[in-house]
């Protein structure tokens, strides 16, 4: 579930810059709404299927309050995701 996690987490931050930093000039600077309401679905769905996944991950390791409330917080903020995949969820070289 880990692996699923983290291409959803991928795909959450891609679609928030997507829709920070196109879709809303889209819409505010060249008056075309309907990037918005495409990329802001796309978006609101990952975002959901994130949390989900991250209070399942939660519940199946354990994670302490800390750990789970940081990922959570992430994913509202641009390049969060990036960085929570890149701290919590990297791969272990061994």
């Amino acid at each position: 579930m880990t692996r699923f996690f983290k291409i959803i987490a991928t795909l959450e931050g891609v679609s928030l810059l997507a829709l920070l930093f196109i879709a809303m000039p889209l819409k505010y600077i060249w008056e075309m709404p309907e990037a918005v309401r495409i990329v802001g679905m796309a978006h609101g769905l990952l975002f959901v299927g994130y949390i989900l996944l991250a209070i399942m991950l939660k519940v199946e390791q354990d994670w302490p309050w800390k750990k789970f409330l940081i990922i959570c917080a992430a994913s509202v903020v641009p390049f969060g995701t990036f960085y929570i995949e890149n701290k919590y969820f990297k791969a272990k070289a061994e």
